[in-house]
């Protein structure tokens, strides 16, 4: 197994995420707009708190996800780099006669990650403030410290303007946190079962078959695709669901690969990888929902699987 995936997997790690997209959000109406825009309640937000939410088109498919922090004067939003530029254009669609104004702040903010099971006691070392919460987060010198993860291991994720990315490095470095690589940090994200947007979650998706509830305010009122998101709610018409997969096998099953209960399909992988750590493939799927229980037997291209819960924040 390489050092730095078991560092990441049993002490602790950091992963260079730069290439997430940041998004400023400014103007006095800012939290309107975005709570009119997102599945979760940002208008409730005070500075120093934030959530994680889908953006929705009107059919309820998700459109992409964000972790969103709420500041003194902005708000930042940090997406997946795939949906940075159709976010920023679906955002300045809905800016009319709004008193908002969108920066695309990618270029001038590098986003690092702490993770690992001990990655707040290295973060503690380093006499970096630690946020109480999920994705609350707190002003250190010029850098932004949030509780928030890309693994579903401990972490902390660090916004610093570029040039203070190398002082960084060097902390971490001092911290005897090695660096880990997207693809080894992708390991350790599949065994905890931790979906990402682009690879687990599509624009086909509903927001209940994510399986992540902390998503969704079902109480905040009306928002882009919300109809369909209460609909689905009060009937209860999803019919598949996000599940983690463990695979007795050293082979990862393509993407769309069906799973097999007995002779019935009952549903697909999304992404899979060969966990060195656990002697198995791990992988996220949608699963029939009657088939998304923790514990079922399945197969996948006739090797034994069994259904695991998806990572909880």
């Amino acid at each position: 197994m390489d050092a730095a995936h078991q560092a990441l997997r049993s002490a602790v790690a950091w992963i260079d995420l730069s290439a997430r997209g940041k998004i400023i959000v400014t103007g006095e109406d800012r939290a309107r707009l975005l709570h009119a825009m997102t599945t979760n309640q940002v208008q409730q937000l005070q500075p120093g708190e934030g959530c994680y939410a889908f953006f929705l088109n009107p059919q309820g498919r998700i459109l992409g996800d964000v972790n969103l922090f709420c500041r003194e004067s902005d708000f930042l939003l940090d997406v997946e780099s795939e949906t940075r530029e159709p976010l920023y254009q679906h955002l300045d669609k809905f800016i009319i006669a709004d008193d908002v104004a969108l920066e695309d702040a990618t270029d001038r903010i590098a986003t690092l990650a702490l993770e690992g099971p001990q990655a707040l006691d290295a973060a503690r070392r380093l006499c970096v403030p630690v946020p109480e919460k999920p994705w609350a987060h707190v002003a250190w010198n010029d850098v932004v410290v949030a509780d928030v993860s890309w693994t579903g291991a401990p972490g902390l994720r660090f916004f610093a303007p570029v040039e203070v990315k190398p002082r960084l490095i060097e902390q971490f470095q001092r911290a005897d946190a090695p660096e880990v690589s997207l693809q080894e940090a992708r390991v350790v994200r599949l065994e905890n079962f931790h979906p990402r947007y682009g690879e687990d979650i599509f624009p086909t998706t509903l927001s209940q078959e994510t399986q992540q509830a902390h998503a969704v305010n079902f109480t905040k009122g009306c928002y882009i695709g919300q109809e369909i998101v209460e609909r689905v709610r009060s009937r209860g018409l999803v019919h598949r669901l996000l599940a983690g997969v463990e695979i007795d096998s050293t082979e990862p099953p393509e993407h769309d690969t069906r799973l097999f209960h007995g002779e019935e399909d009952v549903g697909k992988i999304t992404s899979s990888a060969f966990s060195p750590a656990l002697g198995k493939v791990v992988a996220l799927a949608y699963l029939r929902r009657e088939m998304a229980e923790p514990g079922t037997a399945l197969f996948v291209n006739g090797h034994p699987a069994v259904v695991r819960s998806l990572h909880r924040p």
